[in-house]
């Protein structure tokens, strides 16, 4: 039997920072560098967060414009602080952007689409608003894999509960897959697609370093956490603990995988 059903809450920015916005923030320059955008375009970043793409589009891009949208109002504010007066920030769906069509040169996502209803419609309306001769381009986790402070967590959920199996985001999530988003972004219309990894370090100074985001519930993986009692909430933890590389000093040295997609706009 399946697990019963946990949300993916998405409300508060602060613990999501701590869990993996941390590690976006890496996966962020080198995702832009692979772009090679020229300075001085309108950049749009659909479902912003708490603004770690955004930040290193504006550290890094030299973007004329940027404009961010972000269904959760938690998140946005979290964005806000962290961005200040340089965005333009928008509460509002990836599948209904507030902008004009062919309004912006660059459309960026990161680690968005696999949340999207419907990724179709998504990457649609990315194009629409895409001038002629623009990238639409995102990156996702490599939940089946790649991501190892996440593949940690839900091998040893599944092995302390199996029906823990149908949560699991490598599962959930085809979307973590080169091909499918290579597929996605062909889909949509979109011409010389392609894809690539990014990894990262995910360097955490101790178990507790690595274990407490979990407890934060933002994300599907602390959020099952969060909705166990806290007798199988310490099950989990100890299980996760004997799978960790942990070295004579406590550290753990893990990465953290991305799939990279960008496609362009016909001229």
């Amino acid at each position: 039997m399946a697990e019963r059903a946990v949300p993916d809450t998405w409300e508060r920015g602060d613990p999501y920072e701590q869990y993996v916005g941390r590690w976006s923030r890496q996966v962020a320059p080198r995702f832009l560098a692979w772009l090679g955008v020229p300075p001085g375009r309108r950049w749009l970043d659909v479902g912003c967060g708490t603004g770690a793409l955004s930040a290193a589009i504006l550290d890094q891009a030299e973007p004329a414009t940027l404009t961010c949208v972000e269904p959760s109002g938690g998140f946005l504010e979290t964005a806000r602080r962290n961005l200040g007066p340089r965005a333009i920030l928008h509460q509002g769906t990836a599948t209904a952007l507030p902008l004009a069509d062919a309004t912006v040169d660059v459309v960026v996502s990161g680690l968005m689409l696999n949340f999207v209803p419907e990724p179709p419609a998504a990457v649609a309306d990315m194009r629409r608003v895409t001038a002629r001769g623009g990238t639409v381009a995102a990156y996702v986790w490599d939940y089946a894999e790649g991501m190892q402070l996440m593949r940690a967590f839900w091998d040893a959920a599944v092995a302390e509960n199996p029906a823990a199996a149908s949560l699991d985001e490598g599962a959930r999530f085809p979307l973590c897959r080169p091909a499918a988003l290579t597929t996605l972004f062909e889909g949509a219309g979109l011409t010389g697609v392609e894809a690539v990894a990014i990894e990262v370090p995910t360097p955490f100074a101790s178990f507790a370093d690595y274990w407490e985001p979990f407890l934060g519930g933002q994300g599907p993986a602390p959020a099952y956490a969060m909705s166990l009692d806290e007798a199988a909430r310490a099950r989990l933890r100890d299980r996760v603990r004997e799978r960790l590389p942990a070295a004579a000093d406590g550290t753990i040295a893990l990465t953290a995988r991305a799939w990279a997609v960008r496609g362009a706009v016909a001229p």
